[in-house]
């Protein structure tokens, strides 16, 4: 039995199916259910893997609004700029960037007026220079994730 690559195997199982029990990992990876067990346990340890949560489509529940928002941001008032906007449940993604803005944030609102009434409240801000926001018109890959490549 070979241990190369278990790692990056038990990673690609689990996004397949990231509520598969340690039995079926360990039938699948052919190795023992403590071997899994202990592999998982160092990865969540490494923050390699960071948990297991549902993928929410939120378009069927009503989020059928995404926007993403750019924002040029005083250097100073950066941090507290994203800390507002990642407490916004609404909020996906928040990202601090290179380039022409400084931040884009992904949120999921449930209509255009919603989007619009927190974005006017976030751009009350005096520290940010400028804004620019896309709603988006068709998702066409979202949240994906890729399995890793084994090397052999």
């Amino acid at each position: 039995m070979t241990y190369e690559n278990l790692d990056a195997k038990l990673i690609n199982a689990l996004l397949g199916d990231g509520r598969a029990s340690l039995r079926s990992l360990a039938e699948e990876l052919d190795v023992s259910v403590t071997t899994v067990s202990n592999h998982l346990r160092d990865l969540e340890n490494e923050s390699v893997v960071e948990g297991y949560t549902p993928r929410v489509n939120y378009d069927a529940i009503g989020y059928d609004v995404t926007a993403i928002i750019q924002l040029k941001v005083e250097g100073s008032a950066l941090p507290s700029i994203t800390n507002r906007l990642e407490k916004q449940k609404q909020m996906t993604t928040v990202y601090e960037v290179t380039g022409d803005y400084d931040v884009i944030a992904v949120g999921k609102f449930r209509d255009t007026d919603g989007m619009n009434d927190q974005i006017k409240e976030l751009l009350t801000d005096t520290d940010i220079r400028e804004s620019n926001t896309s709603v988006v018109l068709n998702p066409v890959a979202e949240n994906e994730q890729f399995n890793l490549t084994l090397t052999e």
